[in-house]
């Protein structure tokens, strides 16, 4: 009734060419990611730097590229020369960061990373510090 299989399966011939391509434990692939928040975190953080300038930036920022060389074997992450010249939205640019922050202490608490959970949360509470209204001291 009906015609028997001719060629080998799919299937098979999938999983003896498994040894045919690069596999990376779940620790390589939280590393990877955890460095890709922290080098987007640290762009945001060069963006700020540029409308904003501040020594707490400019330490994160120094900071950040430390964790993400780390991550990374030691290759310096690429950095956004700081330049007064543009005139973005800072409330934006901290929420951006913020944001990011967040994304990268989720990985690293996953990934049990001390060193980035810390730091993360640290730009957080700095962000967030930065979107809140200052209170006017009356006199």
């Amino acid at each position: 009734m009906y015609e028997p299989i001719r060629t080998k399966s799919v299937h098979s011939t999938m999983a003896g060419s498994a040894s045919n391509f690069p596999h990376r434990s779940r620790e390589e692939e939280l590393d990877i990611q955890l460095a890709g928040h922290l080098a987007a975190l640290l762009a945001a953080t060069d963006e700020l730097r540029a409308a904003a300038p501040s020594a707490d930036l400019d330490l994160a920022a120094d900071r950040l590229a430390g964790q993400v060389a780390r991550l990374r074997a030691g290759r310096t992450p690429a950095r956004a020369s700081v330049s007064g010249d543009r005139t973005p939205r800072l409330a934006a640019l901290h929420r951006r960061a913020h944001a990011l922050a967040g994304r990268a202490l989720v990985v690293a608490a996953s990934r049990a990373d001390t060193a980035a959970a810390i730091l993360a949360a640290e730009r957080m509470d700095a962000h967030t510090a930065a979107l809140e209204p200052r209170e006017v001291a009356s006199a």
